[in-house]
């Protein structure tokens, strides 16, 4: 199935009853890994699969991603499964090349407050309007991420969802901080809809399920998952990444508490 026959990108600005779910292992390593969580993904009716095709890593010899051979195994699954793609753009010299391959674009937490490569993505995404998938910095305030975005919308493209990933503060339990209030923050104070990425601040797998429940029941508008085939052999951040029959779990259980408030799992 080509995603040249699924509708057009929606704009995740204007809020709906939908929870968007964006899946997918942390980075992407092979055809075979990343099309069995694609599967996986189109199988559950969601529409969008996520992962990492340049990879921004503490350790410059960890795993970098595989760049462009990333990018075209994301845009074969994405047609062959008929869902959306989404990955990070870590560089202004990259955004043309990865623009060309994914219908979203990720800013990371550590490119925060990257203005110039804020601006070059607002550029690149002016006319098609894909989606840019935003992520709070680790110890930016909300006001500072809220006028940033202005980067992005000054130069022609307001289809922004803003991502909560965690903040680093004193407690070592989890990954990170998980700021859940950061849902009705963001929606009092801006039109844009916010995701919550549920891996990251919890580095624990067991923990991923209660997090994305609060986040669901908060009001998020989307809810990023990290999942891979076989995550004691994965390339980076296995430990919070579930596997796909735990992800199957974990969708049908928010499907349930979604509903209680009127929403659908997407």
């Amino acid at each position: 199935m080509s995603n040249a026959n699924i509708p057009p990108i929606p704009n995740l600005g204007a809020r709906t009853d939908e929870v968007t779910i964006f899946a997918g292992p942390c980075s992407v390593e092979s055809t075979e890994q990343f099309e069995e969580v694609a599967e996986c993904v189109a199988d559950l009716g969601l529409k969008w699969v996520r992962g990492g095709a340049f990879k921004p890593r503490t350790n410059p010899h960890s795993f970098q991603g595989l760049g462009e051979e990333g990018l075209k195994i994301m845009k074969a699954a994405g047609d062959k499964y008929g869902l959306l793609t989404l990955t990070e753009v870590m560089d202004s010299a990259h955004c043309e090349l990865v623009h060309s391959y994914v219908d979203g674009l990720q800013v990371g937490a550590r490119n925060f407050q990257n203005f110039s490569l804020l601006k070059k993505i607002g550029q690149v995404t002016a006319e098609s309007k894909k989606m840019v998938l935003y992520k709070r910095g680790f110890a930016g305030s909300i006001a500072e991420w809220l006028a940033a975005c202005d980067y992005l919308t000054a130069e022609g493209n307001d289809n922004i969802m803003l991502c909560e990933r965690g903040l680093r503060t004193f407690e070592t339990a989890t990954r990170f901080t998980l700021d859940i209030a950061a849902v009705p923050v963001v929606h009092k104070q801006s039109l844009y809809p916010i995701c919550i990425d549920v891996s990251h601040p919890a580095g624990q797998r067991d923990l991923v399920p209660s997090l994305a429940y609060a986040a669901v029941a908060a009001g998020a508008d989307s809810l990023m998952i990290e999942v891979h085939p076989n995550p004691p052999e994965a390339k980076s951040d296995g430990p919070q990444q579930l596997t796909p029959d735990q992800f199957r779990k974990l969708v049908g259980e928010l499907r349930e508490i979604a509903a209680v408030f009127g929403k659908k799992i997407v």
